[in-house]
């Protein structure tokens, strides 16, 4: 991912209704694993709509987050099995 919050938004921008897995840490060395849809960027933060296998529908973070890599995030691909590091 980028390396200023602007890259991060950007590189967010371009990837907005494409599959994404979140790794986020949830406190005490326990770290999350959360899957769905990059549904909307705003300036600030950016939106997932969860599958629905999940309590909550939808979760934001905030582009902070990702440059002090407190949240991980990695894109799926299309029609393969791979994953895009992000």
């Amino acid at each position: 991912m980028g390396k200023t919050l602007i890259d991060i938004k950007r590189a967010l921008d371009a990837n907005v209704g494409k599959r994404i897995t979140i790794k986020a840490n949830g406190g005490r060395r326990k770290t999350m694993e959360r899957s769905g849809l990059l549904e909307e960027t705003y300036p600030s933060v950016f939106i997932v709509k969860l599958d629905e296998q999940n309590a909550f529908e939808r979760v934001s973070y905030s582009y902070a987050d990702v440059l002090t890599e407190s949240v991980e995030l990695m894109f799926c691909e299309e029609g393969g099995n791979g994953a895009i590091k992000a």
